[in-house]
């Protein structure tokens, strides 16, 4: 995960932890030449306390964990600086122009999901769609794009997914999910009213959930972003049981490009 995520977050901080990392965010101009004693006497903590901060986050001590920080600060204050998600291109640009820039912005949307990502839940995600009943996946607009693609994929590997939006049938399906099921929410914003009802409907009833959505705090949301996690959740399923599938794809490649159901 980000580690100005991370700190952001603050997910089972101290309340010590919680004023040495809101100190570090507000003052991350500071943070790559600041001694650890000089961080300690700001927050009015102690060294230890830093340093078990810094291991709480899986770093080694203070050291790994200032080196981290800033060199994800500034990449995200660059992006923040170059890139447009909204206008990448401006009206006088080159399609030449125009279609480098468009390669930088989703080259930067991925390299920035790739340093957020978490890969323990990543994971622990594609063993909950490998070892489910039935997946149902809930998207609109643009993200149902991505998740009719992931549907795609998941045929390769014999797993089915239901698009529960399609045909406005969100609430029946929703209701249909038991414990044994999973759904996968992937949402832009993750404000979308229906999403926050089954989301809280799938929490209260013990059904299992993954939720894809933007981080807000990224100055480069995208859908490409989006489609990168999702190829690379799938590309976990399938090393799952990789031999498996790989001689699977083969003999039904050979049924349909040379067996009875080809179409040539």
């Amino acid at each position: 995960m980000s580690i100005l995520i991370a700190l952001q977050q603050q997910s089972d901080f101290t309340s010590t932890e919680q004023r040495i990392s809101s100190y570090i965010l507000a003052h991350l101009d500071q943070m790559p030449t600041i001694l650890i004693k000089d961080l300690a006497a700001k927050t009015y903590t102690s060294h230890s306390a830093i340093i078990r901060l810094a291991q709480k986050l899986n770093y080694r001590g203070f050291r790994d964990f200032q080196r981290k920080l800033t060199a994800e600060s500034i990449a995200q204050a660059h992006q923040a600086a170059t890139v447009d998600a909204n206008f990448p291109f401006s009206a006088t640009d080159s399609v030449a122009t125009i279609s480098q820039k468009m390669a930088a912005l989703n080259i930067r949307a991925i390299q920035t999901a790739q340093q957020q990502l978490d890969t323990n839940q990543l994971a622990q995600a594609a063993d909950l769609l490998t070892r489910s009943k039935r997946i149902f996946i809930f998207s609109q607009g643009d993200s149902q794009l991505r998740a009719r693609s992931f549907q795609n994929k998941l045929v390769k590997i014999n797993r089915f997914a239901i698009i529960a939006e399609e045909y406005a049938d969100e609430s029946w399906n929703a209701a249909n999910l038991t414990a044994d099921d999973c759904a996968l929410i992937i949402s832009y914003a993750g404000t979308t009213k229906i999403h926050q009802q089954v989301a809280t409907y799938f929490h209260a009833h013990q059904i299992p959930m993954i939720v894809l959505t933007g981080n807000p705090q990224s100055p480069l949301i995208s859908q490409a972003a989006f489609e990168y996690v999702l190829d690379s959740l799938f590309a976990v399923m399938y090393a799952h049981d990789f031999h498996h599938h790989l001689q699977d794809l083969r003999q039904k490649q050979h049924l349909i490009q040379d067996g009875p159901l080809t179409t040539k």
